[in-house]
């Protein structure tokens, strides 16, 4: 079949973009449509295929700041050229899966999440926009919501991310989903190895953007409150080498926040270390209670400390936290992909 591959924006490299990516080598002669792409900042992951860019990409600034468009997404998916396609995978969790489909075309959408920031999040992207964001969702919003409403009409077929994603899928379009959780790179993680200096101070690890629902605050305030060393890494600012060595020689990976999937939780079971996750969000899938992680009930500082102690007064397991991991590799997502799509 004929097939091609759908994403909101490529301009960096981030989960989403690494699902696409994987996709791309499950259908190595699909041709990639976007509303936007910037090559050097993809490298030479989506080499071989060829890149197609909705008319978002010739407005002013509209490589680099794709998301200003939104209100303009739906038009410009609609007008995308897919005549051609057999099969249609979106990848989504922007405006990208309202597609103008023909009969006898085969829509399936990987979807990461409905977005945030038109639903379940909307308050919180509104109180951090800036005046002219704040304006745009006044004026925008409910169009965006009703566009998106209707851009699920054109799905054949739903993947989610996680159960957790797989919820909202059913509580916002009221559409059924298949759960294929996404690729990580576990070969990559799993190849480092705890360092055998003593001599280094123990430090628990943050890892990820700084980003408000992240809650970066409640691991500051639960370490600095019982004197724990933490260290926060991601969001760009230590390369994949650098963050595989503090994932492997952290006591814990401190994940406080609530994710539709969560790949660090992985990244950091795959280098062998547990997690103390919120007992929400895709962390719940990700990390076995009791065996690779523990769970915090409240997101407050005194239950973050409570499992912070629970968690000093067990021993933890290298190889399980390892094992675990393997769930989420790219063969499983592969197989998984192509026992569903065929």
């Amino acid at each position: 079949m004929k097939t091609a591959l759908l994403h909101y924006w490529i301009t960096n490299i981030r989960g989403g973009e690494k699902v696409l990516a994987q996709l791309a080598k499950i259908f190595p002669q699909a041709d990639i449509f976007t509303h936007a792409f910037i090559a050097k900042n993809a490298g030479k992951i989506f080499n071989g295929h060829r890149i197609c860019e909705s008319l978002i990409s010739k407005l002013p600034l509209g490589r680099r700041h794709p998301q200003a468009y939104l209100p303009l997404m739906p038009f410009a998916t609609r007008h995308l050229k897919l005549d051609k396609y057999d099969l249609i995978i979106s990848s989504e969790s922007g405006p990208i899966k309202g597609i103008k489909k023909r009969p006898g075309q085969k829509h399936y959408c990987y979807c990461h999440t409905p977005m945030r920031y038109v639903w379940d999040m909307s308050d919180d992207y509104y109180r951090s926009a800036g005046p002219l964001g704040k304006l745009g969702m006044k004026l925008f919003l409910d169009y965006l919501k009703k566009e998106d409403l209707k851009s699920a009409d054109s799905v054949d077929h739903f993947i989610a991310n996680s159960k957790f994603v797989a919820n909202r899928i059913k509580r916002i379009y009221n559409r059924d989903s298949t759960v294929i959780h996404p690729p990580v790179d576990i070969d990559f993680f799993s190849s480092v190895r705890r360092s055998e200096d003593s001599s280094s101070e123990p430090y628990y690890l943050f890892a990820g953007a700084n980003v408000a629902y992240k809650r970066l605050d409640l691991a500051v305030a639960a370490c600095k409150k019982m004197n724990r060393r933490l260290i926060v890494a991601g969001g760009g600012r230590v390369t994949d080498e650098k963050l595989r060595e503090l994932y492997a020689n952290a006591k814990a990976l401190i994940f406080p926040g609530i994710e539709d999937f969560g790949i660090v939780p992985v990244e950091a079971q795959a280098a062998g270390t547990p997690v103390i996750a919120f007992g929400e969000g895709g962390a719940l899938e990700t990390v076995v209670e009791n065996e690779t992680g523990l769970f915090f009930k409240e997101q407050t500082v005194d239950s973050l400390c409570a499992a912070i102690e629970e968690f000093e007064s067990r021993t933890w397991s290298e190889r399980s936290c390892r094992d675990n991991a393997t769930n989420f590799s790219h063969a499983a997502f592969t197989n998984a992909i192509s026992a569903l799509i065929g």
